[in-house]
């Protein structure tokens, strides 16, 4: 059932992640691993951890829902065509479990109040655009502003989305386009395609390791970029290490260099 603001009205305001009425999906299909060995996405949320909550934002249209269906593994569904459900399930991605409740409620009712408690009780969010829209791109950086002044002291993880890449006749916004509002706005940012599931599970992965960076210690997050870097082939290696030392002295190859940067969400 899609959210009753009357109900939200009636509820403690320090409480945003109990929002009465929602449809929640807890996955009960099979485990579903990646084509990487690094990750897992199971069904359900290990109850004895804890659950971090990310919110969808994004214009009409820009394919929010099908990103928040395909997350949830309910995409046949005919359950989920309203908005105001929640996906609950548990990802594993570098051997580590992580528990995500993710939000797709911005459109409900078009209710100020609901979207002033999305702003707030995040731990991190999905901003989308179509990339055959250039209205949505638009909103996208005016949502990005409006997080901004909703979270001023807050190091929230936030990931720019490029939807509909898979439209390329249709496309209206470049990726270099998004690559440099990513930079401008401090986010990271990746292009999806949520009808061929191109980068969809790299973005939620992505959001993981994101709020990992934030919340975790420095120990721990030290242990897992020593991990991925064995993982990683010399030659990467080699070019990553070529690529700072040249962006050092040239102040346009190091808004490149930090371009290129907004698009590796297992980085700050």
């Amino acid at each position: 059932m899609p959210v009753d603001d009357r109900e939200l009205r009636s509820m403690p305001a320090a409480q945003p992640s109990e929002l009465p009425g929602l449809m929640r999906f807890n996955a009960d299909r099979n485990s579903c691993v990646s084509d990487s060995s690094d990750s897992v996405i199971s069904s359900g949320s290990d109850s004895d951890g804890q659950v971090y909550k990310v919110v969808l934002l994004g214009e009409h249209g820009v394919g929010k829902s099908s990103l928040a269906r395909i997350f949830g593994g309910v995409e046949d569904s005919n359950d989920c065509e309203e908005t105001g459900n929640t996906y609950d399930r548990s990802l594993v991605v570098d051997d580590e479990e992580t528990s995500i409740l993710l939000y797709d409620i911005w459109e409900q009712d078009n209710s100020q109040w609901l979207q002033d408690q999305c702003m707030r009780m995040g731990d991190a969010y999905i901003i989308v655009y179509s990339v055959t829209d250039k209205s949505s791109f638009e909103k996208a950086s005016e949502l990005r502003i409006q997080l901004r002044r909703a979270r001023q002291s807050e190091n929230i993880p936030i990931i720019l989305v490029g939807n509909k890449s898979d439209l390329v006749r249709s496309r209206e916004v470049s990726m270099d386009e998004g690559s440099a509002c990513a930079v401008v706005f401090d986010c990271k940012f990746i292009e999806t395609s949520a009808s061929l599931h191109h980068n969809v599970r790299d973005l939620f992965e992505g959001i993981v390791r994101q709020i990992r960076l934030r919340k975790d210690s420095k120990e721990e997050n030290a242990r897992r970029m020593a991990n991925c870097k064995r993982r990683e082939s010399i030659s990467k290696k080699a070019k990553r290490f070529l690529g700072r030392m040249v962006a050092r002295k040239n102040k346009k190859m190091a808004f490149r260099q930090k371009s290129k940067s907004c698009h590796d969400l297992s980085v700050l």
